[in-house]
């Protein structure tokens, strides 16, 4: 039986901004709850960190992971996976680009919201856009690629001289041969690009510690989305220290997550009452492959759960 500890970290964070938060304006016009500075301890000895008290879709968590990992920063490798996560930041390029003929998508996501029969325009319009990235490949290239995220940051960060950096090799070579290195850091922030980049990093950098045969990783998080998003990266980087420990033949110790602005969406608030109703069950079990697989030729079918057992899935509207 595994404990619940893992969980109830999650479910304190969303307690503590709900009871002590900031209210704070944001670039969506949506407005937040939020608290700067917190910082949650996962065991990933514990069974694997995803949430019970509401279902989360592992196989988009695997999809946009392996996504990154292999360096891709064109969203149809996600597409054919029928993962959605990133489609509004490519469609809203689309949309205002010069060669878009389509309705008016001004402030598409407020508007999505708040207004039915716009959000049906929106949403076929964006379905569209969807079957065409995966079925054009000119306009894939064109409006599917969102350039320096995170996919192009990890493996492929361009230097001031043109060289390019793979950090995630560096640092795998780095935990096999100087593990006792304090260096042991991939990053996905660079100032330069910030203003140029479809969303500026949120998990802007990570650093691995070996003591003992296990790996452990610390995230730092500029801004996260306690509802929707800090779920997903909990998992996410609980899945990443495990691949890479896998590499390196070593065992998992913790996850460290460390967040800046940690906050509730004010159209969340509802539905994260919802879920502190609930009470946690077991965590499950992560099931990789006994061989060594690189990093950017796994599949996802791959990587696999054991004992997921979630109440249901709430819904929460995205802010873009």
């Amino acid at each position: 039986m595994t404990t619940t500890t893992n969980e109830e970290q999650y479910l304190q964070l969303a307690k503590d901004v709900l009871a002590h938060g900031n209210e704070k304006s944001d670039r969506t016009g949506t407005g937040t709850h939020s608290l700067f500075g917190y910082q949650m301890r996962f065991d990933l000895s514990q069974g694997f960190p995803l949430l019970t008290t509401k279902k989360v879709p592992f196989g988009l968590i695997k999809s946009e992971l392996l996504w990154f990992l292999r360096g891709d920063t064109n969203i149809r490798f996600l597409l054919e996976h029928k993962n959605h996560i990133w489609d509004e930041w490519a469609f809203k390029k689309w949309v205002e680009s010069d060669e878009y003929t389509g309705p008016d998508m001004t402030d598409f996501g407020l508007r999505a919201e708040k207004d039915a029969e716009f959000k049906t325009s929106y949403l076929a319009e964006k379905k569209q856009f969807c079957e065409r990235i995966l079925n054009d490949d000119e306009f894939s290239k064109k409006f599917g690629d969102l350039g320096l995220v995170y996919g192009s940051q990890w493996r492929n960060w361009q230097t001031i001289n043109g060289n390019s950096i793979d950090q995630i090799k560096n640092v795998i070579d780095q935990i096999k041969n100087t593990p006792d290195s304090r260096r042991m850091i991939v990053s996905a922030w660079n100032p330069e690009d910030v203003p140029n980049v479809a969303l500026p990093p949120c998990h802007t950098m990570f650093q691995f510690y070996v003591a003992d045969g296990k790996l452990s990783c610390q995230l730092y998080q500029r801004s996260g989305d306690i509802f929707l998003g800090v779920p997903f990266n909990i998992a996410s980087y609980a899945l990443l220290t495990h691949l890479i420990a896998k590499q390196c033949g070593l065992e998992v110790g913790e996850f460290v997550h460390t967040l800046g602005d940690a906050h509730i969406y004010n159209n969340h608030i509802d539905q994260i009452k919802t879920q502190l109703t609930r009470t946690p069950k077991n965590a499950p079990t992560l099931v990789l492959p006994d061989e060594i697989i690189a990093l950017d030729q796994l599949d996802i079918n791959d990587i696999k759960l054991e004992g997921y057992d979630p109440d249901p899935a709430i819904k929460a509207p995205v802010a873009v």
